[in-house]
């Protein structure tokens, strides 16, 4: 049975008594997990004693979880169980560490894939890691500020009229995805500002390529023009993006928390609720200004074209 191991790490603003508290009660997990909010119909079942959890949903299949041990204000250990789609188990472990007034938290896992899946466990370590980040992104939101700052709309099935578009195309890290993005919308806009006459609508962001077991990325974000303008900078390109059904779900907080979208989207689409149009590669539109609006009001809507 070929092993997985992950392991991911944050920082959160708070003593580590609070953050203690907050992972020993399952009651909590429904606020920030990383999976359940991308299955708001799954249903969530605490034991009175608040250790012990199980869940069914259409999207997180089903199983269940379990504190084991507990070492106050330092770690804890749970079993973890999954029934759907497939049986399996796991160790997963919390671990905490003070840290200059705040709380560093490591949150791990120790399981095995079954053997004939054997070819995808690097793949599913990166998943995995990538669902360890979001949780812990949101759970740092729990704890500061008593809420997550990232809600999703289900929007469903629609139009998307397609646009022409002037737009710069980047490969880069996945680490570095957001000042790299900064850094061509700071560009684009600088271009576009002398030929706001042409811009035609919201800016988006198309992403044509993910590798997570590399860490790397590749995409185009682009502003959508009636025409396009002259004397086009060399390091900028014009694109279409066809008229096409798409279904969309809506995000609104940080872009810190537009993965909880898109891995709604992938999970949707491996779950076959929908059957992905792969001639047009998915992309998010920008539906309102961050020097506008607080950050925890920026509004993004994420699209996957469809048959």
């Amino acid at each position: 049975m070929p092993k997985m191991h992950v392991s991911r790490s944050t920082v959160v603003n708070a003593p580590v008594e609070k953050l203690f508290n907050t992972l020993n009660d399952f009651n909590t997990w429904t606020s920030w997990s990383p999976w359940l909010i991308m299955d708001p119909n799954a249903k969530v079942d605490v034991r009175d004693d608040n250790k012990y959890y199980s869940w069914e949903g259409p999207r997180t299949g089903s199983g269940n979880m379990a504190i084991t041990t507990e070492v106050e204000n330092q770690s804890i250990d749970y079993d973890l169980t999954f029934l759907k789609p497939w049986k399996s188990t796991a160790k997963v472990k919390f671990e905490l560490k003070p840290k200059d007034g705040s709380t560093e938290v490591r949150w791990l896992m120790d399981s095995s894939m079954p053997f004939f899946l054997f070819f995808m466990k690097k793949m599913m370590e990166a998943f995995i890691g990538m669902d360890y980040d979001r949780g812990l992104s949101m759970l740092k939101d729990y704890v500061e500020d008593g809420e997550v700052h990232s809600s999703l709309d289900f929007k469903g099935a629609n139009t998307f009229g397609g646009c022409n578009y002037v737009g710069i195309k980047t490969d880069c890290s996945m680490s570095d995805l957001g000042p790299s993005m900064k850094g061509d919308f700071d560009k684009l806009w600088g271009y576009m500002g002398g030929h706001q006459e042409a811009i035609a609508g919201a800016p988006f962001s198309i992403y044509h390529k993910w590798d997570p077991v590399k860490g790397q990325v590749s995409y185009t974000s682009g502003v959508p023009v009636s025409s396009t303008p002259d004397g086009l900078p060399g390091d900028m390109i014009t694109g279409s993006i066809p008229s096409t059904q798409v279904y969309t779900i809506g995000h609104t907080g940080p872009y810190l928390h537009l993965g909880n979208a898109w891995s709604t989207l992938y999970n949707m689409q491996r779950s076959k609720e929908f059957k992905v149009n792969k001639s047009i590669h998915p992309f998010e539109t920008y539906e309102n200004n961050p020097m506008e609006v607080p950050e925890n009001e920026l509004r993004t809507e994420v699209h996957f074209p469809i048959k």
